[in-house]
């Protein structure tokens, strides 16, 4: 009595080992006798314990980080690079059965083509054109990673570390430029004054009793503020009549 009810906990046991469940953002690789023998779509599903092996894999779009890499670019300038990588497993056999730890290797994979792309790119370019590197580099490791049941989706360069003393260089070099940049708006607009005074300049000139206009408003202005002052007026008669007898001589 007591080996019946043994084997019937032992068979229990044995049957609920065989019962699994598989999430739906996952595939389940079933290997019977070490041989892949199929694939187990999410839900509850029966594999025979101890004859087979279900392994789950995650189909979701994972990101991995690619630590910072030392590189040097191709104008001999040392800088710290790093970026994230974001891929999907498409095809979870070759996930399982083409590497030992797919996450792993595309990890590494992407640190290689990171140094190697990088390095190719001078500082400027290397600043300047990341979403461009971003995309070689994804190339390069999305062509390895396919072997595997992989499809990476992006690459983004996340951070470019300098060197101080080029941080510091940098700095200056943008100094330069913005006072270079203030100098030529302020010749700018020290040349539409100039322009502005000569154009007014000419219509008073042109003009009849246009400077008497411009002497009462000046006069006007001149007496509404508080300090001391002496103002004395002639008659525009006589002003004309002194520069005759001045030219006369």
């Amino acid at each position: 009595m007591e080996f019946l009810i043994f084997l019937i906990i032992a068979l229990t046991i044995f049957i609920l080992s065989g019962i699994k469940v598989i999430n739906q953002y996952e595939r389940g690789v079933v290997l019977t006798l070490g041989r892949f023998t199929g694939i187990r779509e999410p839900g509850l599903r029966i594999v025979i314990p101890i004859f087979q092996r279900l392994i789950r894999v995650d189909v979701r779009s994972t990101p991995i980080d690619v630590p910072k890499q030392e590189i040097i670019t191709k104008d001999n300038v040392t800088a710290g690079v790093d970026a994230v990588v974001y891929f999907r497993v498409l095809e979870a056999p070759k996930a399982v059965l083409e590497t030992t730890n797919y996450v792993y290797a595309t990890s590494q994979f992407a640190q290689a083509a990171l140094r190697d792309i990088t390095g190719n790119f001078e500082l400027d370019e290397l600043l300047s054109k990341r979403e461009e590197i971003s995309q070689k580099i994804k190339e390069i490791v999305d062509a390895q990673t396919s072997q595997w049941g992989i499809d990476v989706e992006n690459v983004k360069i996340q951070n470019i570390e300098l060197p101080s003393d080029m941080k510091r260089a940098m700095a200056k070099q943008a100094e330069a430029e913005r006072e270079r940049r203030s100098n030529i708006i302020n010749a700018e607009g020290e040349l539409a004054a100039a322009e502005t005074l000569a154009k007014a300049a000419q219509i008073i000139a042109t003009t009849p009793g246009a400077l008497n206009l411009r002497t009462l408003n000046t006069i006007e202005r001149i007496s509404t503020e508080p300090s001391q002052k002496t103002t004395m007026l002639f008659p525009i008669e006589l002003v004309d009549a002194l520069r005759g007898i001045g030219g006369n001589k």
